[in-house]
C-alpha cells in the first residue's frame, strides 16, 4: 500500500568482506532495514552511490588514503536523500569536526555493538546526527571557539519569523511543529531555514542550534505575541541551555559507548 512506510535502504562500503557480511546479517534481522548494495573499493563505491538510491551509506574511512577528500566526493556523488555514516578506527578532534562539516551524519567504529549499529542507522536516516559523547563535546568546543573568534552578534539582523524559527530549532522542534507554532506551512519553514543557514554560514540544524546557543542569538529575545501581552508562540533562551541540552535540541543522537558493548546502550 502507498501509505506503508518503506524500508531504510542501506549501502555498505567497506574493504573487509567479513565485516560487510556481518553487518548484512545484523540488518537482515531488522524488518525495516534493507541492504541494497555493497562495495569494497572507493571507485566502486562512487559508481554505486551514484546509481542506486539509498537512505544511508556506511562508508569506511580506510577506503581512501585521504578520508576527508573521499567523504566530500561521496557526499557529492550520492543520490539525493542519502546520508553518510563514517566507519573509522579512530578520529581526532580536528577530523571529527571536519568530517561533519563535509557532510557526514554519523561516525562509528568497527567494534560498534549490533544494537548501537541498528539504532545509529535509524537515527541518521531520520535526520539526526550520531556521535559518541566525546565527539559531541568536540563539536560544541569547535563552535564555542568559532563564536569567540566571530565576535559580537550586532551585525546580524533577523526578521520576527526567522527568530521564531531559530527558537524552535534550538528547542528541538521539528519543522511541522515549528510551522504550527509560527502559523505557516512546513515548506515555508524549510525555505526560511535555508536562508538562515546561508546568513549564518551553517550547514544544518545541529550547527544552527549550537551557533544560536554559543552566540546567544535568542538572549533577551521576546516574541511579538508576548510583547503584545499574549502568550509567546515559541519561547526559548539559548543562554538558559547547557551544551548537552543544545546538542540534544539539535538532533544529536549520542552513542554513549560506540566502542563498548551493548550493555552500555541507551534505552530508546
Amino acid at each position: 500500500m502507498e501509505n506503508e512506510p518503506r524500508n531504510i535502504r542501506i549501502i555498505i562500503a567497506d574493504s573487509e568482506a567479513i565485516f560487510r557480511a556481518g553487518m548484512s546479517k545484523i540488518f537482515a534481522n531488522e524488518p525495516d532495514l534493507e541492504v541494497v548494495a555493497q562495495s569494497e573499493t572507493l571507485s566502486h563505491t562512487l559508481s554505486t552511490i551514484a546509481a542506486i538510491p539509498a537512505d544511508v551509506v556506511l562508508f569506511e574511512a580506510g577506503l581512501s588514503l585521504t578520508p576527508a577528500e573521499a567523504v566530500s566526493e561521496v557526499v557529492t556523488r550520492a543520490l539525493p536523500g542519502a546520508k553518510i555514516i563514517l566507519i573509522a578506527q579512530r578520529s581526532s578532534e580536528h577530523e571529527t569536526v571536519d568530517f561533519l562539516r563535509r557532510g557526514v551524519r554519523g561516525i562509528l567504529t568497527r567494534s560498534v555493538s549490533p544494537e548501537l549499529l541498528v539504532r545509529c542507522v535509524r537515527k541518521v536516516s531520520a535526520g539526526e546526527t550520531w556521535l559518541d559523547n566525546q565527539g559531541v563535546n568536540w563539536i560544541i568546543d569547535a563552535y564555542r571557539s568559532q563564536a569567540q573568534l566571530a565576535g559580537g552578534k550586532h551585525a546580524l539582523r533577523f526578521s520576527e519569523k526567522e527568530m521564531l524559527i531559530i527558537s524552535g530549532v534550538t528547542q528541538g522542534l521539528k519543522n511541522k511543529d515549528i510551522a504550527a507554532q509560527v502559523g505557516t506551512t512546513e515548506q515555508v519553514v524549510k525555505n526560511y531555514l535555508r536562508k538562515i543557514y546561508d546568513k549564518l554560514g551553517v550547514a544544518d540544524r545541529l550547527e544552527l542550534a549550537l551557533y544560536s546557543m554559543h552566540r546567544k542569538l535568542l538572549d533577551g529575545y521576546l516574541p511579538q505575541s508576548a510583547r503584545n501581552g499574549g502568550e509567546p508562540k515559541v519561547a526559548a533562551r539559548a543562554a538558559d541551555m547547557t551544551p548537552d541540552a543544545g546538542a540534544a535540541a539539535a538532533g544529536v543522537a549520542e552513542g554513549p559507548a560506540l566502542e563498548g558493548t551493548s550493555e552500555h546502550s541507551e534505552k530508546s
